[in-house]
């Protein structure tokens, strides 16, 4: 496994005093989500502006990975039937397709959905029908496009696991991959074994994260040791990223060294030298948050 984390761990629209922190804590790889990195994102970007972030990464020594995070609101598999809105999300994810391209990624996690008025055999429809007209209009650009499963907060279309991997199979398309992560699984009562061994092989990226991108091991809800054993079992040889919140100003740098020195110690056996300082100061934030 490769260790990869978000940029949502660093502040939003100022990540250049802590992105070179991440490779500190082992980390390779940098997933991006365009609305916490750019303040035009919703009105286009230049290629300018990929460019200085992909030299920016470079240099701070990560890999970009892909995005996360593709839509400002939850996508609405309802509205996909008025023709301005569909095409306005097609238009809007072709064009991040070629941004991650240009930033040198594969992977394309699409999160938040909910289905509005529509019943599910209709939203299924709907969503299997934008996909067969999206998909080949980003082949060329070799990435791949995830539905996330979702915890409920999210959304309610195509929340779980074995839905995702339905909808996969269905549409049958190189750019439409399998993606897994800790909070979706953890809430979608799927048996993890199964999960994973219809995964095995086909794996685009896997998320470690909590609900509501809490604190990574703060809530209780994650069990982050059983998905490490599920991980190694499986063979997965790809790219882990940490999904975390960056929290209040003062505690950036302390929620990004307690979330990845956790993530270290739980998934990789590796305890930094300085692990028990900063997941005490972790268990500290911790405190806080729960205070306030």
């Amino acid at each position: 496994m490769k260790l990869a984390a978000s940029n949502l761990m660093l502040p939003a629209f100022d990540h250049a005093r802590l992105l070179p922190r991440l490779t500190r804590y082992g980390v390779a790889g940098l997933e991006v989500a365009p609305f916490h990195t750019w303040r035009i994102a919703r009105d286009g970007l230049t290629g300018k502006d990929v460019r200085d972030y992909a030299r920016m990464a470079e240099i701070a020594g990560l890999t970009i990975t892909g995005l996360h995070g593709l839509t400002e609101q939850p996508l609405d598999v309802e509205k996909l039937m008025i023709g301005a809105y569909k095409a306005k999300i097609m238009a809007q994810l072709i064009d991040l397709s070629v941004i991650c391209r240009d930033l040198g990624g594969r992977t394309m996690i699409l999160e938040a959905r909910r289905r509005g008025a529509l019943p599910e055999r209709s939203a299924w429809i709907v969503m299997r029908e934008f996909l067969e007209e999206f998909l080949p209009q980003i082949e060329a650009h070799g990435t791949v496009l995830c539905l996330a499963p979702l915890t409920s907060p999210d959304g309610d279309f195509c929340t779980t696991a074995r839905e995702c991997y339905m909808l996969t199979n269905a549409i049958d398309h190189a750019s439409l991959g399998l993606h897994l992560g800790t909070a979706g699984l953890s809430s979608g009562g799927a048996p993890k074994h199964s999960v994973f061994a219809a995964a095995r092989g086909r794996l685009e990226l896997f998320h470690i994260d909590e609900p509501g991108r809490a604190l990574i091991g703060a809530t209780g809800d994650v069990d982050h040791v059983d998905f490490r054993r599920h991980l190694v079992s499986s063979t997965y040889p790809g790219w882990v990223s940490v999904v975390q919140g960056a929290g209040p100003a003062d505690q950036h740098a302390a929620r990004l060294a307690a979330g990845l020195t956790f993530v270290n110690a739980t998934y990789f056996s590796k305890p930094l030298s300085d692990g028990a300082r900063i997941l005490e100061e972790g268990s500290r934030i911790q405190r806080h948050l729960h205070s306030h």
